[in-house]
């Protein structure tokens, strides 16, 4: 790739400047640091649990007690601990928008607390050592991890937020606060002590008062049969391959429904004939997919069969004999989570779906079995989707709950454990009658009623169950068939099969294929079932596959003959596609370079307003521009500033990666060579300085020991704590042509992957895995070629198709997020004839996320509003273009003039009372692409962003931050990633969890959750790594 002109070098700093810095950090939190004063608190008194919210600040680590404060007319997390009376400081790297302290008139005569000889605030705090934020609407009685920073976060009226100083886990079971939300509430008013019993279980919501009603069971299974391809399966969209999965929902809801019909025969035949393909994918004296055997086997149940001799496979048997005796503390494989596991049954539903086929089977399930069940329920009577261990974060949906208390039931010994979850049913239910599909959903979904109405009837709540059944009548589509979300018009099979067997009054339990007493007069009249199946747009960007999609348990699917060819030419856009299934790029650029986004044409702003660069969020918006190439004008002055250019507060771009100065963010310095290396720039001469041998001196030796936190491993670049900033460097030093020096970096982070194909989000790794880490660390290791490059790919890329939710999106931190979607069609597309059905889902979901404005939210069923930075990731990744092929020619631009707009939302300095800048449209998470993340300051919190360990918007990138970063910074949110973050906008799109999550979590302003690893069915979690 040739080089364009580069601009003049600038000038690097002299001694004189250097004295002037080390000046200004002697002199003092007034110049080193800003100092937000609080406003005028309201009283805490005056906060009503219907009127204002609180916060509560705990300043035990430190001495003191907890201190609350009231704001009555909320407007975002931070307006609110503002208003409460308290003040905070953010960091000397990152400014304002990263919140490093926080004090109270009330404590210490209003000392800011951790104090200078505990924490600097130079860079971005550790992990272990930060404020993290938590927050609990009205009616729950634990808290969560906030899935949005502070400044983009906006309270209700009857909401509490906690401020607590520690660590926090990837899992978001560690650092919680020691008091429940009860004790803090507005009418509470108890000073809460330092351990306090979990309040209990909230009691039962008014009755529903939707209105009455009943599944029309015959338009049902009309719909049903209708999907059926030559009357036998359900097939995968576009490929004609049979989903073995789908097939096996559709037979559950023939039995429900018609189950004297023709149909479930052919279904049931079919699938008996598939059973060594479907459930023993390992072959012969492997265990098998638990998930598929235990299907098989209580639909042999339902219908009559044998669940011992299906297919010739004693299913029931051998479901019994491959049940985990250790976990992964003793050596057990990743298949096994804890003792008692079905081998590989990842989720909640295929632990407790096994049980279920062995008790209808007339077996005794294993009692360690029964009792990982158990242990999976929350402290409020829900039960997790996830197989978590003991201590880990535990957040239930009804869905999983109704579904695990049916089991329990019928196993019996646990009747503590089902008092409890159905109690939490009943307090979840809407007064519509509906059930939410995930904590702090206001809506209704199909698949989460649907089973929550088979629990409450088998519990003998008839009442509520009836309510439940009234509200899904109210969702059946004219065709027939459900949708997942309420309101949706788009029906599909596993929303369909529980709302089927809800409305036919049975569930898996009792389900058999006896021709169900319809319990109410249909609401509509039935309509006309379809003919054949929906066609699925296949479109001209990749081939059709021909195989099936890859199951979790099965074997890497064969890598690709040959690679995907490189662009011969300027990167483009993928070839049109039917209206609506994939998003507008030419909207989501003009959103990006839109003046009151893009300062002056050149940069975007960090959160904290003042003109200050948000150097990584640039990136990630001039890396969507690259793989677009929809305004190479914009993206010209964006790389001119970045190559040349100071912000309105004199900061260049290596003012945070750190090369020239000092402490350098080895992701930070990773994004800014790549994007020079992709536009032409010549990567050993960008800024001023060799980026090249910069990060080749970035490389680590050897770990270091504290207190030094730069180095996490040989190998490692210094200040990168998660897998998304190290698979930056080894891209960007690759591509500039330093295979050598990239050698130890690359088979570092190919000794991070996991058995199972995924990356951890963190460095050094915590045993997590999330999309966005190994979508880029793929990328990292495709671009590298040779070897057994290959194998190690595609195992990445099966994995993350088996995280695809049945919408399309992919989990991250954020729960349903835009970020890992963008990332998983950027990975998935190095093998585009593999995963084409994957990829047009992907970008089915992100087309739905996208605004009128073009800008995109941060997550499915989150804050809505356009968000800057899941935007740049959305755009960019939706282009499938990797970062190891991303090329645009800048030849034929010229430079631009500096653009009139806005400019910074406020003039440069500390700003006593600063408000959520204008670049945040309303419900901007600020972390749907994560921005800062560990180290870095402006995590978005998405998937993990670059945060730098001492990277202000992230180390290196925008994103979210992980491993160290998290950080409550007000300009990143809870960044998923951060760490020495060079996540950015596209790079950062990830929604990695991890301690930069946490740690970005901090960052006020963009943050989100990127604790919990949200792998539910439905909706249910990007910066710069």
């Amino acid at each position: 790739m040739g080089t364009g002109d580069r601009s003049e070098r600038r000038a690097r700093p002299g001694k004189l400047p250097a004295l002037l810095t080390a000046l200004l950090l002697a002199v003092g939190a007034g110049v080193a640091f800003v100092t937000v004063a609080p406003a005028a608190a309201d009283p805490v008194e005056d906060c009503t649990p219907t009127r204002g919210a609180v916060v509560a600040v705990d300043f035990a680590p430190f001495g003191g007690e907890v201190v609350r404060g009231c704001d009555l007319t909320p407007t975002t997390g931070y307006e609110l601990l503002r208003e409460g009376g308290f003040t905070t400081t953010g960091t000397q790297h990152d400014g304002p928008g990263f919140l490093c302290r926080i004090g109270h008139r009330s404590y210490a005569a209003g000392t800011e607390y951790p104090t200078p000889d505990r924490e600097d605030c130079a860079l971005t705090p550790q992990a272990t050592a930060y404020w993290s934020y938590w927050i609990a609407s009205p009616g729950q009685s634990r808290w969560r991890y906030s899935p949005l920073g502070a400044m983009s976060r906006t309270p209700k009226d009857g909401d509490v937020d906690a401020w607590v100083f520690g660590g926090t886990d990837v899992g978001g079971s560690t650092g919680r606060p020691s008091f429940t939300p009860d004790e803090v509430r507005a009418g509470g008013g108890v000073t809460p002590g330092p351990s306090v019993t979990p309040s209990a279980t909230p009691s039962a919501s008014p009755s529903p008062t939707g209105p009455s009603g009943s599944v029309d069971l015959d338009a049902a299974a009309a719909w049903v049969r209708g999907r059926l391809s030559d009357g036998d399966h359900i097939a995968v969209d576009g490929s004609g391959e049979p989903d073995h999965m789908l097939t096996t929902e559709a037979a559950f809801a023939l039995a429900a429904a018609d189950g004297s019909g023709t149909a479930l025969d052919k279904v049931t035949a079919f699938l008996e004939g598939r059973t060594d393909a479907y459930a023993y994918p390992g072959g012969d004296g492997e265990a098998p997919d638990t998930n598929a055997a235990a299907r098989l086997a209580l639909l042999a149940s339902a219908t009559g069969g044998d669940p011992r001799d299906m297919g010739g496979r004693d299913l029931v048997g051998d479901l019994a004999k491959h049940v985990c005796d250790k976990g992964p503390d003793d050596g057990a494989g990743p298949e096994c989570t804890a003792v008692g596991d079905f081998r590989s049954a990842g989720y909640a539903d295929g632990q407790a779906l096994a049980v279920l086929a062995l008790l209808r089977a007339g077996l005794e399930p294993p009692a360690a079995s029964v009792s990982r069940l158990a242990a999976l329920q929350c402290e409020d009577g829900g039960v997790t989707s996830v197989l978590i261990r003991p201590g880990e974060n535990c957040d239930g949906d009804p869905g999983t709950t109704g579904l695990v208390a049916l089991v329990l039931d019928r196993a019996g010994g646990h009747t503590g454990t089902v008092d409890r979850a159905k109690r939490y049913l009943l307090g979840a239910q809407l007064a519509s009658g509906a059930f939410p599909g995930y904590t702090g959903s206001t809506t209704g979904t199909a698949w989460t009623t649907g089973y929550a109405a088979q629990a409450l009837r088998a519990l003998g709540e008839t009442g509520p169950a009836d309510a439940a059944v009234g509200w899904l009548g109210t969702q059946q589509l004219p065709d027939g068939g459900f949708a997942f979300e309420e309101g949706g018009t788009d029906a599909a099979v596993y929303a369909t099969s529980p709302a089927v067997l809800a409305g036919a009054g049975t569930s898996l339990l009792t389900l058999t294929r006896e021709a169900p007493q319809p319990t109410g007069t249909p609401t509509g009249p039935s309509p006309t079932p379809p003919t054949s199946p929906p066609p699925s747009p296949t479109g001209p960007w990749s081939p059709t596959p021909t195989g099936p999609s890859p199951t979790p348990t099965g074997p890497s699917p064969t890598p690709p003959t040959s690679p995907p060819p490189s662009p011969t030419g300027p990167t483009t856009t993928p070839p049109p596609r039917p209206p609506g299934t994939t998003p507008d790029l030419r909207k989501g650029v003009a959103y990006l370079t839109g003046r009151a986004n893009l300062v002056g044409g050149r940069y975007y702003e960090s959160a904290g307003g003042g003109g200050r660069a948000d150097f990584g969020l640039t990136i990630d918006g001039a890396y969507a521009l690259a793989a677009t190439g929809l305004d190479n004008d914009a993206l010209r002055g964006v790389v001119d500033f970045l190559d040349t250019g100071e912000d309105v507060t004199g900061r260049a771009v290596h003012d945070w990666t750190g090369a020239g100065r000092g402490a350098v963010v080895g992701g930070a310095l990773g994004k800014t060579a790549l994007l020079a290396v992709a536009v032409g720039r010549d990567p050993r001469d960008f800024g001023g300085q060799d980026l090249v041998a910069a990060l080749k001196d970035a490389v680590c030796k050897a770990p270091s020991t504290a207190p030094d936190r730069s180095c996490a491993a040989k190998g490692a670049y210094t200040y990168a704590q998660s897998v998304f900033s190290q698979s930056l460097g080894v891209i960007a030093q690759i591509r500039a042509g330093d295979e050598e020096a990239a050698r130890e970096p690359l088979g570092y982070l190919r000794g991070l992957q996991r058995d199972s194909g995924a990356w951890p989000s963190l460095i050094p790794a915590t045993g997590d895995a999330d999309v966005d880490s190994t979508a880029m660390a793929a990328m990292a290791v495709d671009v590298a070629d040779g070897g057994d490059t290959d194998r190690v790919v595609a195992k990445a890329l099966a994995w993350i198709a088996d995280q695809q939710l049945p919408d399309g999106g992919f989990p991250g931190a954020a729960g349903n997020s835009v970020n890992s979607a963008a990332l998983a069609v950027q990975g998935l597309s190095l093998a585009p004839a593999t995963y084409e059905a994957e990829i047009t889902k992907a970008l089915r979901f992100l087309a739905s996320q996208q605004n009128r404005d073009g800008g995109f939210n941060v997550a499915k069923g989150g804050q809505p509003g356009s968000d800057l930075r899941a935007s740049t990731q959305a755009v960019g990744g939706a282009t499938g273009t990797s970062f190891g092929e991303l090329t645009r020619d800048l030849t034929d631009t010229s430079p631009q003039p500096t653009r009139p707009g806005p400019g910074p939302t406020s003039s440069p300095g500390p700003d006593p009372s600063p408000s959520t800048p204008g670049i945040v449209t309303p419900g901007d998470p600020g972390g749907a692409t994560g921005s800062g993340g560990a180290n870095g300051s402006n995590g978005t919190g998405g998937s993990g962003g670059s945060g730098d360990a001492a990277g202000s918007t992230g180390a290196t990138g925008s994103g979210s931050g992980s491993a160290t970063g998290g950080g409550s910074g007000t300009d990143g949110g809870t960044g998923a990633h951060g760490a020495v973050g060079d996540g950015g906008a596209l790079a950062s799109t990830g929604a990695q969890a991890g301690l930069f999550a946490l740690l970005a979590t901090g960052l006020v302003l963009a943050g989100w959750r990127t604790v919990v690893v949200a792998r539910r069915r439905t909706a249910a979690d990007g910066g710069t790594r």
